[in-house]
């Protein structure tokens, strides 16, 4: 396990230099909480800047205290009006630019767009292009969590620090499950079992892995290796090209590849946002004999109609972070359950302010992890 000692973050975390200022970039009240948990961390004050929307929709940012000279930390956690969280934070990023700050790193738990990131027949890398604009906007830094694809550090020409919430969710296991050795570490798809056998080599547990279930929109199917499309005019093609065509995919019957049987099963992913998937996989793992399922991720986006149907499903309790706020949900689902990661993005700013080393944040992470 690689957790952070609260112990060691303690003793130092209120130790910064002089010269940093923190923003909130949310014009919405309750993306706020994060800011202000981190800023306690932190010891400092929030900085005074107002973010609201015009009444044609425009959005306004106007910074109310000197930032020349000075190292800028803007936070900003993703509301369900997405398009308005990245135009609130490209502006004061903007606003911080062209009022002489020294540097402006971005503060973003969960970077939004990140399932955008392949190609997708005649889409675009949506993720790419958000990178561009935060750039291009003045963002010298960016401090993230649990990108969805960690290929996506790429997509930046600025220093990126991919943080993982994975340490968080360990302690919650070994403290909040008491029976957790009676467990099994659960991938809800092939594409998850890696970061399953994380947890669970971590953990000393085993591992299970659901194969067969109806395609996803991440599959093969609408990528871009059936772009462009199959020609329709057969006699277009030369026929001296024997181009041999790879035989379709065929998914088998749901099966579940590991014992599950009387355990407790933990399914662990990076972002729960659309529940259908996770709600057939504890219906799988149910009909398998896990008598207590658990299901764990960083990101909580918790869409739709989520909260009810995870409150109806025979999930017992899902534990995400507060890289993306959830309490209106959490109101709807008593089942939904919170860990605070505050701590390890106050660390990282601490470290950055004072030019230190952010390796211990990384301690024990592998290129898998």
């Amino acid at each position: 396990m690689f957790c952070v000692p609260s112990t060691e973050i303690g003793a130092i975390m209120n130790v910064t230099k002089g010269g940093l200022v923190l923003f909130s970039a949310n014009s919405n009240s309750s993306c706020m909480e994060l800011s202000k948990r981190i800023a306690e961390r932190l010891g400092v004050e929030m900085g005074k800047v107002q973010v609201y929307q015009e009444p044609n929709r425009e959005t306004r940012v106007q910074i109310q205290e000197s930032v020349r000279g000075k190292d800028v930390f803007i936070i900003q956690t993703v509301s369900k009006d997405v398009n308005t969280t990245i135009m609130e934070l490209l502006i004061m990023v903007y606003a911080c630019k062209t009022s002489c700050a020294k540097s402006i790193i971005g503060v973003i738990p969960y970077f939004p767009y990140s399932k955008q990131c392949k190609m997708r027949k005649r889409g675009s890398i949506v993720s790419k292009l958000l990178a561009s604009m935060m750039c291009k906007a003045g963002l010298t830094h960016l401090i993230t969590m649990d990108l969805h694809q960690k290929e996506i550090q790429g997509f930046f020409n600025i220093p990126v620090d991919n943080l993982r919430a994975s340490p968080f969710l360990l302690q919650y296991i070994q403290e909040e499950i008491p029976d957790y050795r009676n467990a099994v570490i659960v991938a809800k798809s092939p594409a998850s079992a890696k970061r399953a056998q994380s947890f669970a080599e971590r953990l000393r547990l085993g591992i299970a892995v659901i194969h067969g279930e109806a395609q996803d929109a991440e599959s093969d199917m609408v990528d871009g290796r059936h772009s462009p499309p199959t020609a329709k005019n057969v006699a277009a093609i030369h026929p001296s090209l024997e181009i041999p065509m790879l035989i379709p995919k065929e998914k088998p019957p749901i099966t579940v590849v590991g014992d599950v049987g009387g355990r407790i099963a933990i399914i662990v992913d990076d972002i729960i946002d659309d529940v259908d998937s996770f709600l057939a996989a504890a219906e799988t793992l149910k009909e398998r004999g896990a008598y207590k399922i658990f299901v764990m991720a960083t990101h909580g986006l918790l869409s739709s109609d989520a909260p009810r149907l995870i409150e109806e499903s025979a999930i017992d309790e899902v534990v995400v972070t507060n890289t993306v706020p959830h309490e209106i949900q959490k109101l709807q689902c008593p089942k939904i359950k919170t860990v605070d990661i505050s701590m390890i993005l106050s660390e990282a700013i601490r470290r950055i302010h004072n030019g230190e080393s952010m390796s211990y944040l990384f301690r024990n992470i592998g290129l898998d992890d």
